[in-house]
């Protein structure tokens, strides 16, 4: 490669998660690397879910293999989206680096699997909220594109049109839309449902999110509750105590709603329950609840991940990793955002991670084979290997969108929890 006499091996595999469609580096992604001092093997098929092809890779300058094991060999970094499985660390060369939405808690024992091969192991899951790691943050951007399908999801399933329309037989009202959680993906619900002509309400327990809401052209509900403004911009875990009383708020805020779209999530927990039972059977014949948060226990109680199940005349779609429903532009954010935290840790051809900053310590799980983060530690019953600072805490986000994923997919916020 002119100007940089050597490369860092960067492996691409295919996902191996049942409906993963997304990659982890695409082709456009690829050709930029190369001009770094990285070069991206790329296992045949790796991208085909997200509608690249092998050819795209080669004309990019990637180097295509036959299996995962040929693209892993003498690799020194591994890009991912979901954790790796078990099998596929066992492929791995020792004192690889490794970097996915590993949520390294409930994948404690892939941690220690690589822990065992002497990894160097990223979570995007835990990139500080500061600044400078905006361009790296892939909670927010797989969460504006979870945002975006939730509001397709609910126009798809609504058996009435959004906008309203004054035809010559009368006029049909638009449909009214309640969105709970404002974070990244609740506000892109809200762009998108404003743009197909709903009339559309959001609650969030952050009062900072009021003026975010009324940009989007929404209208911020208030209830009588006390706001719950947290660090970084998240809203703080609620009591049992706060979270029933802001149930019964809500009800009639539901049960005037054609449409409702939940995006609540607390990274490592079940998501908090916005909306019972009751309240779905107090919703009018032919509403839909999209819950965005399906894959970590529901803010509904009836949701079912991956399922529109029907409950009396009431739809609830209980929505399974979003992003990947949309692999291509997810694809192509996500990749930009591995890539430029690549742009921190190669330099010149070379894997030369800087330990001082906050951003590569604050998403490191694993540091040469030592676990360094603090919580997965404890799952694990370790002492950690070094303290981390306080950047390195892991972001509440999507409701991801967050914003993190619900298997490296759904908006991971707590805005409405």
């Amino acid at each position: 490669m002119p100007g940089i006499p050597n490369a860092v091996k960067l492996a691409v595999i295919k996902e191996s998660r049942p409906g993963e469609d997304r990659v982890a580096i695409v082709p456009e992604v690829a050709a930029k690397l190369a001009k770094t001092g990285v070069d991206v093997i790329v296992q045949s098929g790796a991208a085909e879910g997200a509608r690249f092809s092998d050819e795209d890779f080669v004309q990019a300058g990637a180097t295509v293999v036959a299996d995962a094991a040929s693209a892993l060999k003498d690799a020194a970094f591994v890009a991912h989206v979901q954790p790796l499985t078990i099998d596929e660390v066992a492929m791995l060369p020792q004192g690889v680096s490794v970097m996915s939405f590993l949520q390294p808690v409930a994948s404690a024992d892939v941690v220690q699997a690589l822990a065992a091969k002497g990894a160097t192991v990223y979570s995007l899951d835990l990139l500080p909220r500061i600044s400078r790691a905006q361009s790296m943050d892939a909670l927010s951007s797989q969460a504006t594109v979870a945002g975006y399908r939730a509001g397709l999801s609910a126009a798809e399933h609504l058996a009435k049109f959004f906008p309203m329309f004054m035809t010559a037989a009368g006029t049909v009202p638009p449909a009214k839309v309640l969105v709970m959680g404002a974070g990244v993906a609740g506000l892109q619900a809200i762009a998108t449902v404003r743009r197909l002509g709903a009339v559309v309400r959001a609650y969030d327990v952050r009062a900072a999110a009021k003026e975010e809401v009324e940009s989007l052209g929404a209208k911020f509900v208030v209830l009588d509750l006390e706001t719950q403004d947290g660090a970084g911009g998240y809203a703080k875990e609620q009591s049992a105590e706060y979270l029933a009383k802001q149930q019964e708020l809500l009800a009639a805020e539901v049960a005037a709603s054609d449409v409702v779209i939940t995006t609540a999530q607390i990274p490592g927990r079940k998501a908090p329950i916005l909306v019972t039972e009751a309240m779905v059977h107090g919703m009018s014949e032919g509403a839909v609840i999209i819950d965005m948060a399906a894959d970590s226990g529901g803010n509904c109680e009836l949701s079912v991940a991956g399922e529109a199940v029907r409950v009396g005349g009431v739809t609830v779609v209980g929505m399974s990793n979003p992003p990947a429903t949309m692999p291509t532009h997810a694809s192509f954010l996500y990749s930009r955002n591995i890539s430029n935290f690549l742009g921190l840790v190669v330099k010149e051809g070379e894997l030369v991670p800087d330990f001082e900053d906050e951003i590569v310590i604050g998403t490191c799980v694993v540091r040469a084979g030592q676990v360094v983060h603090a919580a997965t530690a404890e799952a694990l019953g370790l002492s950690v290997a070094a303290p981390a600072p306080a950047a390195a805490a892991p972001a509440p986000a999507a409701a991801a969108p967050t914003d993190a994923p619900a298997e490296a997919g759904a908006d991971n916020e707590q805005g409405a929890s």
